[in-house]
């Protein structure tokens, strides 16, 4: 059974069609690659699975179970994390705590625990920070943790969105454009990570315009033309699709 499968999903805006009976799925320990030409409905899409979007039709299953009218919050707590493609994080705050914040979904202690200070609250943020601080040792950003996130390089917020995603413990991850604005080196040191993350049973869903990036991380990617899938496939076989290069590649 597939992580996630979208069965006939569709979505519209005054009355048109952003996107129109997508069949599509993602699976355990893969990466999926979604791509199209700006406007195609991508991140329509994954802003549906991650409930920040309705549905108007269709149907989206999460290991086989109906989710397409649970609240953004209850999805999250439920294994669904993402990246946006405007990064959002808090900018005053250090990389370390913005990391950290994803760890909250997990907390077990009570709040008037952790207001009181009781030794069942410390020892669990001691945990927690411990966790962090091994998410920032495997992006490479430890020298970096008490710096404002708000002051590093647009690359560098990108990674501290990604570790944050990781935190909340995801069974799917969705990555809106995770690499946009970096060049190759640090886009593949990334690409090593999120195969990590895959093989750790994890499904990723990733939008993506990076055409090298997308041939050398993905196991399988879908294509989206005018909010309808036109072609799916290994990542080779897609990008040379002639109807892809038509509507995508504009060659």
């Amino acid at each position: 059974m597939s992580m996630l499968a979208l069965q006939g999903v569709g979505r519209d805006f005054g009355g048109l069609p952003a996107v129109d009976s997508l069949n599509m799925s993602a699976e355990r320990g893969r990466i999926t690659g979604l791509i199209g030409p700006n406007g195609a409905g991508k991140t329509t899409v994954v802003n549906m699975i991650a409930g920040l979007l309705k549905l108007s039709r269709g149907q989206v299953l999460l290991d086989g179970e109906d989710v397409s009218t649970r609240e953004a919050q209850e999805l999250s707590r439920m294994g669904i994390a993402r990246t946006f493609q405007n990064i959002r994080l808090v900018r005053d705050a250090s990389v370390r705590d913005n990391v950290l914040a994803g760890f909250h979904l997990h907390e077990k202690t009570s709040t008037l625990a952790n207001l009181l200070g009781l030794p069942s609250a410390f020892r669990e943020r001691r945990a927690l920070l411990a966790r962090t601080d091994e998410l920032l040792d495997r992006f490479g950003m430890t020298a970096m943790a008490d710096w404002p996130a708000g002051s590093l390089s647009y690359g560098h917020q990108r990674r501290i969105e990604m570790m944050r995603a990781l935190a909340t413990e995801p069974r799917l991850l969705l990555l809106d454009e995770p690499v946009a604005g970096m060049n190759d080196a640090e886009a593949y040191k990334l690409a090593a990570i999120f195969r990590e993350v895959a093989d750790d049973g994890v499904a990723i869903l990733l939008i993506e315009h990076n055409m090298r990036f997308v041939r050398r991380l993905c196991d399988h990617v879908c294509v989206l033309a005018s909010g309808r899938l036109i072609a799916e496939g290994d990542a080779e076989s897609v990008i040379n699709d002639p109807r892809v290069i038509e509507s995508y590649l504009g060659s």
